[in-house]
């Protein structure tokens, strides 16, 4: 697939994409608008669905509304909160490193740069950009599975790893595309070409799509 064929899918997408839910660290930015909290809805979203991660990110905000309370609260007391989304455990390990960083190494503060919150034990490339996109309108590109998956499927580029798939696209992804093409890929991916049983059927790009075994419109 061409650059100018991608961006025209992504035009058609973004107006789309209004008529359905945002993905949950969206929805967080719209309602806080607060780097610590969008780091924490991302953390929670990992492998998890976004309907599970929505209301476990509201169990844990009457308790956790800063850095402070997540200093305070024990590793228990998160588990109960938290055992809903996917690797729960591993979570609460990464929510607690995040308290403790952030008080020793950045005055409490959330990081705006991609090196310092990479140097978090638990958060990823993905993790992170997508933080700097959110909490900071700055420019990253955040590979969700979806647009991992959906990206490769249309052939615009050929990796096997999020994170390679993020390099290649900063090589070859005009730049005005970087902090949306996540969540209009997200929103697409949950909605209509989904991992499995993709509903081609009502797709809004599907004379666009290259995917060699999309299916016909009738099936």
């Amino acid at each position: 697939m061409e650059t100018r064929t991608l961006e025209r899918i992504l035009t058609l997408l973004e107006k789309w994409k209004k008529e359905h839910k945002s993905p949950i660290v969206e929805k967080v930015k719209e309602r806080f608008k607060d780097p610590f909290l969008i780091l924490i809805a991302t953390i929670l979203s990992l492998r998890t669905r976004d309907i599970v991660t929505e209301k476990v990110f509201e169990k844990l905000y009457n308790e956790v509304k800063n850095v402070d309370d997540l200093e305070a609260i024990s590793e228990e007391r998160l588990e109960k909160l938290i055992n809903s989304v996917g690797f729960y455990k591993n979570k609460v390990k990464t929510l607690k490193e995040i308290a403790k960083r952030l008080k020793e190494n950045f005055n409490g503060k959330v990081p705006d740069n991609l090196k310092d919150l990479l140097s978090i034990k638990g958060v990823g490339r993905k993790t992170a950009n997508l933080v700097l996109i959110e909490g900071f309108d700055k420019y990253g590109i955040c590979v969700d599975t979806h647009v991992h998956r959906i990206i490769n499927l249309w052939g615009y580029v050929s990796t096997r790893a999020a994170d390679d798939t993020e390099m290649e696209l900063r090589k070859k992804l005009p730049r005005k595309w970087w902090k949306k093409i996540n969540n209009i890929l997200v929103t697409f991916g949950q909605n209509i070409c989904t991992p499995v049983s993709q509903k081609c059927h009502i797709c809004p790009v599907y004379r666009l799509c290259s995917y060699k075994n999309k299916k016909g419109l009738n099936g």
